[in-house]
């Protein structure tokens, strides 16, 4: 409300609470929030490393998996369960952190959720406890006037770019065909988010071996500059 009325005096416009909070989530999921997802490969390293991902197609196709029947859909599941319930947070905590398929992948969820609930706390005055980074985004979203739709809309292009942004360093791609990637990925965030916005934590399913399987290989990779 207090931003709200702050940003009407400047623009000289009245600022909705709806206007105000998602201002709220694109700093959430901007680079300035130490959520520090530029560290994860999400085990991207190693199918590049690999050749298995070699090129703009292969790494749209692996995001694209991802959001269909992988991470990123369970990810969206349990955002939104979180957002629609406090009584669900540790439940949904304890299924966000048995999906993790590896040690990696276990580590990757839960210092990205303490970061953000480190960051999230100090902001807010909150005292929260780290749980894994969809619970605790789905938790701090309790207080936005926002549907769990358009947030987890927003995790997962968050999710989907910061991949990418990686991924486009090391394959090697251009700038132009990365933005592209993220652009075309975008209706599949879509209809995900609208496909998994009603399931609750015990309806989730994945399937992706391959992406789980070269999470586990990376611990062992020779040279590794992420830590997934």
């Amino acid at each position: 409300m207090v931003t709200g009325i702050i940003m009407g005096m400047i623009t000289g416009t009245a600022m909705t609470t709806e206007d105000a909070d998602l201002l709220a989530l694109t700093h959430w999921f901007s680079p300035v929030f130490p959520v520090g997802g530029f560290a994860y490969s999400h085990g991207i390293e190693t199918l590049v490393a690999e050749r298995a991902i070699h090129s703009g197609g292969t790494l749209q196709a692996f995001c694209t998996t991802l959001l269909t029947s992988g991470s990123a859909r369970s990810d969206a599941v349990l955002l939104m369960a979180t957002m629609r319930s406090a009584s669900s947070d540790d439940d949904a905590n304890a299924w966000a952190e048995a999906l993790a398929a590896s040690s990696e992948r276990h580590r990757e969820t839960t210092e990205q959720g303490a970061a953000f609930t480190h960051a999230h706390n100090a902001l807010s005055g909150s005292d929260h406890a780290p749980v894994a980074l969809p619970v605790a985004v789905g938790r701090a979203a309790r207080a936005l006037s926002l549907a769990p739709t358009r947030v987890a809309a927003f995790y997962l292009q968050a999710m989907m770019a910061n991949l990418v942004t990686g991924a486009v360093r090391h394959i090697p791609l251009g700038q132009s065909e990365g933005q592209a990637i993220i652009k075309a990925l975008a209706p599949v965030i879509l209809s995900t988010v609208e496909a998994v916005k009603d399931l609750a934590p015990q309806d989730i399913f994945t399937s992706i071996p391959g992406a789980d399987l070269a999470a586990m290989r990376h611990e062992t990779l020779e040279t590794r500059i992420f830590r997934t």
